[in-house]
């Protein structure tokens, strides 16, 4: 085993806390467990807190399936000014004066639902988006400007949770629950939202409740993950949320990452993280699925009840394809 490689395979969810950027942790959890292949699924600013999902080892190669999924936040937005980095880090840049109507829950809760839709999306300049081979943020830093293409987002549902004042400004602060689709940023949306209503708006605090399947509930702190361990692994099957296959009777042309016919294959329905684990297709927690497989449909192998391989299915050659198999199948605790 090349140094540095602990031999572990598995899938952990942290509460990421905040002042400590995504990589802080991932250096953290990489003492941690011993391995240096940790990766997360998503970066969460210094500022935010929340689900941050890690990858140890082998289990590096999910983040390409864990990064597309829908996230959920809620955020507080803070109506006055804009910022630098559209968020309280940022140097305040335009000023405004809240409006009336900013302090008025009734109109508040009215406009945040007029948000749910599909929107054109300019991401701010602070941002890891790269053109003509660099970072937009490394160009913001040193005082210039990238042009950004906007992109589509969807915001699936907004509610309201409170709309205070900021004891210390007197500033109308909206705290906003969002569920969006990926690519979104949550500080694009703030300085947007301020727009529209005419008030210079940033995000003042961020907490990500869900990536996917993964919610804060599946979540541990460092200090717990330190004594924890590997006890803390989730179910990547679970967390995926494709449907999934017990593939024992296929051990060597699986392991072998070779085509499997359809007919070696019954798929059961995505297991619920949280839940107990299927270890046999005769565990009651195993629902049989009935509906034939898509083409294109992505589903977990699972080889002694760890996560072996993802495969897709192809309906012109009507068999099943290695997308992606596990050097050491990752961990199902």
């Amino acid at each position: 085993m090349k140094r540095g490689e602990s031999g572990l395979s598995l899938l952990v969810a942290v509460d990421k806390p905040v002042g400590m950027s995504s990589h802080d942790v991932v250096n953290r959890a990489r003492r941690i467990f011993g391995e240096r292949r940790v990766g997360h699924t998503g970066t969460l600013d210094p500022m935010a807190s929340g689900v941050l999902p890690l990858c140890v080892g082998p289990a590096t190669r999910l983040d390409q399936y864990l990064t597309g999924h829908d996230k959920s936040y809620r955020v507080d937005i803070t109506f006055g000014f804009e910022t630098t980095t559209d968020d309280a880090q940022g140097e305040p840049t335009t000023v405004g004066e809240p409006s009336a109507a900013l302090f008025d829950e009734a109109q508040a809760r009215a406009f945040v639902v007029t948000t749910i839709g599909t929107h054109e999306q300019v991401p701010p300049q602070y941002s890891a988006i790269k053109v003509n081979g660099k970072k937009a943020y490394e160009v913001a830093r040193k005082g210039g400007q990238t042009a950004l293409t906007p992109r589509t987002i969807e915001i699936y549902d907004a509610d309201l949770c409170e709309c205070r004042v900021d004891a210390k400004t007197g500033l109308p602060v909206w705290s906003v629950d969002f569920s969006v689709s990926k690519g979104t940023y949550i500080r694009s949306l703030a300085r947007d939202i301020g727009r529209a209503l005419g008030c210079p708006a940033h995000v003042s605090a961020l907490r990500r409740l869900n990536v996917g399947a993964i919610t804060l509930e599946e979540c541990v702190s460092l200090e717990t993950l330190e004594q924890q361990g590997t006890a803390a692994a989730l179910d990547p099957v679970a967390a995926l949320g494709f449907r999934y296959a017990f593939c024992d009777e296929a051990e060597k042309p699986l392991l072998a990452g070779a085509k499997l016919p359809t007919n070696a294959i019954a798929l059961n329905e995505p297991p619920v993280l949280g839940e107990a684990l299927g270890l046999s297709t005769c565990t009651s927690s195993v629902i049989p699925s009935v509906e034939a497989p898509r083409d294109g449909e992505l589903a977990s192998m699972v080889l002694g009840n760890r996560l072996k391989a993802l495969y897709s299915y192809s309906a012109s050659s009507d068999a099943w394809k290695p997308a992606c198999v596990f050097s050491i199948p990752i961990a199902r605790n």
